[in-house]
């Protein structure tokens, strides 16, 4: 599990980043808003799933 761990967190981390990227230059060249707003709609649900992920790994380790 602790292998399964340590790619998991970065992956999870990674798109969220991904995808504040994405948000953050549809913004700045001008993008259509409602792009940007699904964008970072995206984000906020990838952010959620980070953070009970990262709390998982955790509660595993600590285990």
């Amino acid at each position: 599990m602790t292998s399964f761990a340590d790619i998991l967190v970065p992956i999870a981390v990674i798109a969220v980043a991904f995808v504040l990227l994405l948000g953050l230059i549809n913004m700045l060249r001008g993008g259509s808003a409602s792009r940007s707003q699904h964008l970072m709609r995206i984000r906020v649900l990838l952010q959620f799933l980070a953070i009970i992920v990262i709390m998982g790994v955790i509660w595993w380790r600590a285990a």
